[in-house]
């Protein structure tokens, strides 16, 4: 991902530097070693750069947390602050290629986003990691009365379906650069006529990180219309049983299975697998009944949260954990303008938000977005309130 290595400087200077500056809006440094984070506002997006230093060179790049999904983007900022800061610059890897496809921004959308979105089509389908995007595609051609909701947390795969969307000149995908997990919870119920998991990650060392899970089958029935259909395809037989196990675990359910079954379309590491003439399984779970809507809304707010002398010393090292859920405060940057970036993660154990909090005198709030509103994720934020208000000495 885009970075630069620059001279060592005195990162004390920046407040100085950007007293006056559109594009860096804030600079703080950990309370814990020398690192530093920019707040950035480029282009309609606002993120965090990170500095590290280092004995020869610095290292000037983006925050995974708070990273847009256009690289593009990315480069164009860290080369306007390395600018703005006067940094001499030792190497290089955000050079903007002019030959390749933009990604199409257009069918690109933030989880936030669904919270109020309207939907295009009547007819709603979602893949889950859809990796190269190629099966994406073929059903997006072949169904123009639907729209498909591609879920890809690897961002490069992402960034990729949205050049060959803008190539193709496809209108019916909408692609989310997000866990599908909690992305579920985001949609209305009884919205969509599938829901396709193809050769998900087997995690046989670490099942908790599985797609398929209880939980995940308790959203996607609700989300799926009375006859729709969830389908997985996998190469897997431990996690073809497993699946099996899981979906007969409620206590009505439609399930149907087919083994080396050929579709019209197959991605190559399926094409690899056919000829090391490896078996292949689809499991079918329908949905047999029409879901009640989703209850009540959820709110992130901070009220009455504000920065008070010296709470950076006082907020637990470590994680605290509860029943279903944690909260950790995981890393604290400090601004000379007196506020607190703070990392956290929390929530659910098996899928855990990540995501800073802006705390200052005037109060308190989510930077960049909120997390997704989900039950156990306003647990934890409940609770990260109460520490915040614990702590005020």
């Amino acid at each position: 991902m885009p970075h630069l290595k620059v001279q060592p400087f005195d990162i004390a200077t920046i407040e100085e530097t950007i007293k006056d500056s559109s594009l860096i809006t804030d600079v703080a440094t950990s309370l814990n070693n020398k690192d530093a984070v920019l707040a950035v506002t480029h282009k309609n997006e606002t993120f965090l750069l990170q500095i590290k230093p280092d004995k020869h060179a610095y290292l000037l790049k983006y925050d995974k947390v708070t990273r847009p999904l256009n690289v593009t983007i990315l480069k164009e900022a860290i080369g306007l602050v390395a600018k703005e800061l006067n940094l001499k610059v030792l190497s290089s890897n955000i050079a903007i290629s002019q030959t390749k496809a933009a990604p199409s921004s257009d069918y690109f959308k933030k989880i936030e986003d669904f919270e109020n979105i309207v939907f295009t089509k009547e007819k709603v389908s979602v893949e889950v990691g859809f990796g190269s995007g190629r099966h994406l595609l073929y059903q997006a051609e072949k169904n123009p009365d639907t729209l498909f909701i591609g879920l890809e947390i690897h961002t490069p795969s992402a960034q990729q379906l949205l050049k060959q969307i803008a190539l193709q000149g496809i209108t019916n995908i909408w692609v989310v650069n997000y866990d599908a997990r909690l992305f579920l919870e985001m949609l209305p119920s009884n919205l969509c006529e599938k829901i396709f998991v193809h050769f998900p990650v087997p995690w046989d060392k670490k099942p908790q990180r599985r797609v398929i899970s209880k939980s995940f089958l308790t959203e996607a029935t609700r989300v799926l219309r009375k006859g729709g259909r969830l389908e997985l395809r996998t190469d897997s037989d431990n996690y073809f049983w497993y699946a099996l196990e899981t979906f007969f675990s409620v206590p009505k359910t439609e399930v149907e299975v087919r083994k080396n079954e050929a579709l019209e379309v197959t991605s190559k590491y399926e094409a690899r697998w056919l000829r090391q003439e490896k078996d292949i399984y689809d499991v079918y779970v329908t949905s047999l009944l029409h879901a009640k809507e989703k209850e009540g809304s959820i709110e992130f707010n901070f009220n009455g949260v504000k920065y008070t002398e010296a709470i950076e010393e006082r907020l637990p090292k470590k994680a605290l954990v509860f029943d279903g859920y944690f909260v950790h405060f995981e890393r604290i940057f400090k601004s000379a303008r007196g506020a607190l970036f703070i990392k956290c993660a929390f929530g659910s154990f098996d899928r855990p938000e990540h995501k800073y909090i802006v705390l200052q005198k005037s109060g308190c709030r989510y930077f960049v977005c909120e997390p997704v509103k989900t039950t156990v994720n306003f647990l934890a934020h409940q609770k990260l309130t109460e520490q915040l208000m614990l702590q005020k000495g």
